[in-house]
């Protein structure tokens, strides 16, 4: 593929809004009086004042709305199910079935307060109190903000060589061109008295126990370092981590350089499944199919992001479940699947197989905390994941999470960031406890 081709592939999903057409698209706003778009919003911004700012002309006023309910509201513009959360809810989808273009309002908004240079934020005078936050992911840097503001001292550490978590490593290069998550992440930094270590991993390089001893508070803000694997033997070349082909596409300073092959099969139905297949397309892969256990209807991923990739070009198939690799001379030649039929919840192996032919397997069935991270730290699991109360408290005093490490979690951006919000008001709120002596007012 030239690199002209390459470029026009992965130009912007959807393009931003000129001034004037944020103006019209601001204007369709009915600004309702209770707004079914902000409790649908996870960060609860304050949808209806920031498109009257953005009919009035007021971009940057707008993004202030913004970052004070959401500090990630540049990345969370892009990458947002909108379609699933504040635009599902729109009266005018309901009225209408054309929702007001909320997520393009809010880039049209954060991208000129980028644009501008403006800091808006800035550190609360110190209180002394230290804090450290693992993982510069969105719940970290939401976390993390929020503290700094109040005049906590915040150390991040973080395990990889770059900030941002998922928006940085995880987030297709389609849906956020440019730089986008290091100019959001400089951003959140430049409110001063947050400091980032990076190459620190948890478990590898500082211990939890440490981190109690050493801090006030501790956020874990962890991604999950760990994939599911299929479970069926020798893995033979050819086959892939699909997460790890997104991390490698978002950081290659060239995407043609990627080897792809020409029969790509995608195995899982997320947003994962989504974005791998969709991008192996649009690198030049001939063939590209999804195969998921279940129908369509029941995939992860939202109808609008199956679209997305069947408009260019993939296909989907569904009620496949994968049971074995076939290979020649040691790499990946096809994948034998086992058609499925739903029973009410209940998912029915038929006994007939099918056997799709494939150079190239990518897979997608979801990912872990690793079990290395926390060993013996004493924190509470559920379901693999970390348990925490609706404050983000863990079951060790002094230790709050949040993002996807968390049990119940939804793995999407705007609601890491909500964690870290949820959790920062908890610490907030026992520092300011433990500061004030037994007997005060006595």
């Amino acid at each position: 593929m030239s690199a002209e081709l390459c470029r026009e592939n992965f130009k912007d999903l959807v393009a931003p809004l000129h001034p004037n057409e944020a103006r019209v698209a601001a204007e369709r706003c009915l600004f309702c009086y209770d707004p079914p778009c902000v409790a649908a919003c996870p960060t609860e911004i304050d949808i209806p004042l920031f498109i009257r700012q953005i009919a009035n002309g007021l971009p940057v006023a707008a993004a202030k709305t913004i970052l004070d309910a959401n500090i990630m509201g540049a990345m969370c513009a892009r990458v947002c199910p909108t379609e699933n959360l504040c635009e599902g809810a729109c009266v005018r989808e309901s009225s209408e079935a054309r929702a007001v273009e909320i997520g393009r309002l809010q880039r049209h908004a954060t991208d000129a307060l980028l644009a501008s240079g403006r800091q808006l934020y800035r550190a609360g005078p110190p209180t002394g109190q230290r804090v450290a936050v693992v993982g510069a992911g969105p719940a970290g840097l939401s976390c993390a903000h929020a503290l700094a503001r109040a005049g906590h001292q915040v150390t991040i550490y973080e395990a990889r060589p770059k900030g941002g978590g998922l928006n940085e490593y995880g987030i297709a290069a389609y849906k956020v061109t440019g730089d986008i998550a290091q100019a959001e992440l400089a951003y959140v930094l430049a409110v001063g008295g947050i400091t980032i270590e990076y190459g620190k991993a948890i478990g590898r390089d500082i211990t939890l126990a440490n981190l109690r001893v050493e801090h006030d508070a501790v956020f874990l803000g962890l991604g999950l370092g760990g994939t599911n694997g299929l479970g069926f033997g020798e893995v033979p070349a050819g086959v892939s981590d699909a997460v790890a082909f997104i991390a490698a596409l978002r950081q290659a300073p060239d995407k043609t350089v990627l080897p792809i092959g020409r029969n790509v099969i995608v195995i899982g139905g997320g947003m994962t499944a989504i974005d791998a297949a969709t991008q192996v397309k649009l690198l030049g892969a001939e063939c590209v199919t999804i195969a998921y256990r279940r129908s369509k209807a029941e995939m992860p991923a939202s109808r609008y992001e199956q679209d997305v990739a069947q408009v260019r070009g993939v296909l989907i198939r569904e009620n496949l479940v994968p049971v074995a690799f076939e290979s020649a001379d040691g790499a990946v030649s096809g994948v034998t699947f086992e058609r499925t039929r739903s029973e009410g919840d209940r998912l029915v192996p038929t006994g007939e197989r099918v056997t799709l032919a494939a150079d190239q397997v990518l897979t997608a069935i979801g990912q872990t905390l690793l079990a290395s991270d926390l060993a013996d730290s004493g924190v509470s699991f559920e379901n693999g994941r970390i348990a925490v109360d609706s404050a983000r408290r863990t079951s060790l005093p002094g230790v709050w999470a949040g993002g996807d490490c968390v049990a119940g979690g939804s793995d999407l951006t705007v609601a890491a960031v909500a964690d870290g919000k949820a959790a920062a008001a908890s610490i907030l709120a026992a520092l300011q406890s433990a500061a004030v002596p037994e007997h005060a007012g006595a």
